[in-house]
């Protein structure tokens, strides 16, 4: 053991490993450091907004004292889950065809290549897109444009999640099923995609806790309005469009309320991730 201390070469493997280590911990504390920062400010200024009339109350005018987000909350509500009931069934079904069918398949290679671009594409680039070939052709803002565009977002997350989900599940267990008869789209669904099915809707709350804060798809699509609506079909009030365009007013009320919907996104997105990490956890299959 002496010698090996001795040793000049792995003395100095021990020297450069100890290095790594300490630059390693400090990049680290810098990280938390600046995200204990914002989080810090965040609840410093996000909670004194937060009160019944913030969930009951429609935007306020330029300059009107009091107001909420009322609006801006069910406005996200809708078209997140609009966009969630679109974007789960098509990333699940593409996901499936490309564990599935796609392993030598030139397509599949195609659409492994596009999902790649789109992850990360950004998000502006989508509205413009949406904005390309749908605002402009119908010459309105709505909320289905909106969801369309967060749809878009959405998909590439659950598709590269069910993909790889479903490799992971071992081939003793679908040569098993395959002995016993099953065809294939049953063993497709109801054994290779049961068993990592914990995967799949951690995905799908990925791609969920993705949408919920985008704004510059939303600023093309959905746009914002300033009373309360239901109508899919017209511009619809959003929080991250209504946190944007708070944040940046000269109106006291107006940035408060800004705070307060942050918060709300910020911690709507942490609920998320903290549920896709310990409740639909699952370890690989065996």
């Amino acid at each position: 053991m002496n010698t090996i201390v001795k040793n000049p070469v792995y003395r100095k493997r021990l020297l450069a490993h100890r290095i790594g280590i300490v630059l390693s911990v400090i990049a680290m504390g810098i990280g938390l450091g600046f995200l204990l920062w914002i989080l810090a400010t965040l609840l410093i200024n996000g909670l004194g907004a937060l009160s019944g009339a913030l969930f009951s109350a429609d935007t306020p005018a330029p300059g009107s004292p009091g107001g909420g987000l009322r609006n801006a909350i069910v406005g996200s509500l809708m078209m997140v889950g609009l966009s969630t009931l679109v974007s789960t069934p098509v990333g699940i079904l593409a996901g499936i065809y490309l564990a599935e069918y796609g392993e030598n398949n030139r397509f599949a290679q195609v659409t492994r290549f596009v999902t790649d671009i789109m992850l990360s594409a950004p998000s502006i680039v989508i509205g413009l897109f949406v904005y390309a070939i749908y605002v402009a052709n119908v010459q309105h803002f709505s909320g289905y444009a909106g969801s369309i565009a967060l749809s878009l977002i959405a998909v590439p997350v659950v598709v590269r999640t069910t993909d790889n989900m479903l490799r992971l599940v071992p081939n003793s267990l679908l040569e098993a099923a395959f002995a016993l008869g099953a065809p294939r789209w049953k063993v497709a669904t109801l054994v290779r995609l049961r068993a990592v099915k914990a995967g799949v809707v951690t995905g799908v709350l990925l791609a969920v806790a993705r949408v919920s804060g985008e704004t510059a798809p939303l600023l093309f699509t959905a746009l914002n309005n300033q009373f309360f609506s239901a109508d899919m079909n017209a511009p619809l009030a959003n929080l991250p469009v209504v946190i944007y365009q708070f944040a940046m007013s000269p109106y006291d009320d107006w940035r408060s309320l800004a705070w307060g919907g942050a918060l709300l996104v910020t911690f709507t997105v942490l609920l998320l991730n903290i549920l896709s990490r310990t409740v639909f956890s699952q370890k690989t299959p065996r």
